[in-house]
């Protein structure tokens, strides 16, 4: 992966709510929301826990080793960036200490309205933080989960490691291209 060049994927800018949004403590601490990078009306909506410090700093998306794992992922699959959009739990960055169950529950309206907007043909759950909010169970996690679809909102769904938890271990790579595999799959059965 070192070789391995990311590319920057435009980042959609949050709706009014979200931006005014007072809901829990992060709306305290953070600089700014990030409501989504990627093509707004991909197939495939990609969901990770919360954006990274250089997203929430400079606004490039996709430049970080969170990112760089996800796309190296793609293109081993055939999966073309223009079929993802890539969002969060929630929509900025926590920079200190804070009530990370109160702060997903408040910031989960956000995304059940994204996804009743976008859409999309498959929604793809990257890490335990995302299945367990997801499933609203803290016992769901994606060593259990993956490698089978599920539905959340009537939407297929797959799951998988976090990229960040693949750089970590390099031994969840091969789970990680497998649950790609899946995704790529299925996106050709709507083609």
């Amino acid at each position: 992966m070192d070789a391995f060049k990311p590319l920057t994927l435009p980042e959609e800018s949050p709706p009014p709510h979200a931006i005014e949004c007072q809901r829990c403590e992060l709306s305290k601490q953070r600089q700014r929301v990030i409501w989504g990078e990627g093509n707004p009306d991909a197939p495939v909506f990609i969901l990770l826990d919360n954006p990274g410090a250089r997203e929430d700093r400079e606004g490039h998306p996709f430049v970080c080793g969170t990112r760089e794992t996800l796309q190296h992922g793609l293109l081993e699959v055939g999966i073309a960036i223009k079929s993802v959009y890539v969002s969060y739990l929630l929509k900025c960055r926590p920079v200190r200490t804070y009530d990370k169950p109160l702060a997903r529950e408040q910031c989960f309206p956000h995304l059940q309205l994204q996804l009743g907007q976008k859409k999309p043909h498959l929604l793809l759950g990257l890490g335990n933080t995302v299945a367990q909010s997801l499933f609203s169970s803290n016992a769901a996690d994606v060593k259990g989960l993956r490698g089978r679809w599920h539905s959340i909102q009537g939407i297929p769904a797959a799951f998988s490691y976090h990229p960040l938890a693949v750089r970590r271990r390099p031994a969840f790579l091969k789970f990680f291209i497998e649950d790609l595999r899946l995704v790529s799959e299925k996106i050709q059965t709507f083609t």
